[in-house]
């Protein structure tokens, strides 16, 4: 492993790799895929959470995924939440970037899963409990698998 000269970013990157080496398991060996797919996934559940569970999600992730989780975050701004899974999964797919082809639906499921493998289930089941019922069947069963 690189070594930064910075025990927390050299930490903060060991354990965003080790997310990613689990999304590419499912995903493919893409990195750059898995990357833009976790991303996708973190900002479109960010833009769904109440403004104090965001911020309490966005705290428990490694510090290089929390600097992509807040990226152009505005929480103060107005704006329309997704209300069915077909707009979440929307939402990630205008996220994706311009890589590999990804069906939506396996980034959330792959991201989903790696997410709740490494934050605390409490932390996950708020989650869960502050999103509507079609988004989070779909999390649930992702978890499930």
């Amino acid at each position: 492993m690189a070594s930064t000269g910075l025990e927390v970013w050299d930490k903060s990157l060991q354990t965003t790799n080790i997310w990613l080496d689990e999304i590419m398991a499912e995903l493919g060996p893409d990195r750059q895929t898995a990357w833009h797919a976790l991303g996708a996934v973190l900002r479109a559940l960010r833009d769904r959470l109440p403004i104090e569970l965001a911020a309490h999600l966005g705290a428990q992730l490694p510090l290089i995924l929390r600097g992509a989780y807040y990226d152009q975050w505005r929480p103060g701004a107005q704006h329309e939440p997704a209300r069915s899974l077909d707009e979440f999964l929307a939402r990630i797919e205008e996220n994706l970037g311009r890589g590999r082809p990804l069906n939506p639906a396996d980034a959330l499921a792959a991201s989903f899963r790696t997410l709740a493998r490494h934050v605390d289930h409490g932390q996950v089941e708020k989650v869960l409990g502050a999103l509507p019922h079609g988004i989070r069947a779909a999390l649930e069963e992702a978890i499930a698998a």
